[in-house]
């Protein structure tokens, strides 16, 4: 089972939860042990599975950091909080935790994109 950290020390993703905002970005950092990347990928691939077949999911992509790095970071698209928090507290996704390495530390947070003049658009 994966071990969970806040990516923010002064905002927990369960206080996030309890929020109504949408669209949002669910921004999930995994380190795993080098011998546990293969499982890690699985367990990952049965997670997406069960969320992209969720209401108010929208997108996901995995992405690898280089350079032979261990630290993986999903980057997930949803409609709401509400949305995510129903996906994420379902029963099955809850028992589906259990699937990834011990060695995994996930640390999930929600984000919303923000307008920057000349940069980015919200």
């Amino acid at each position: 089972m994966a071990n969970f950290e806040e990516l923010d020390a002064a905002v927990s993703l369960a206080e996030q939860m309890q929020s109504d905002e949408g669209p949002i970005v669910l921004i999930n950092l995994f380190t795993v042990d080098p011998a546990d990347e293969d499982a890690l990928l699985a367990a990952w691939a049965h997670d997406a599975d069960f969320m992209k077949a969720q209401p108010g999911y929208i997108s996901t992509q995995l992405h690898r950091g280089i350079a032979g790095s261990s630290t993986f970071m999903n980057y997930a698209v949803w409609q709401d909080v509400e949305s995510f928090r129903n996906a994420f507290t379902h029963r099955e996704f809850q028992r589906r935790i259990s699937d990834y390495p011990q060695s995994a530390v996930a640390r999930p947070h929600l984000f919303r994109k923000l307008a920057v003049a000349n940069h980015c658009v919200a």
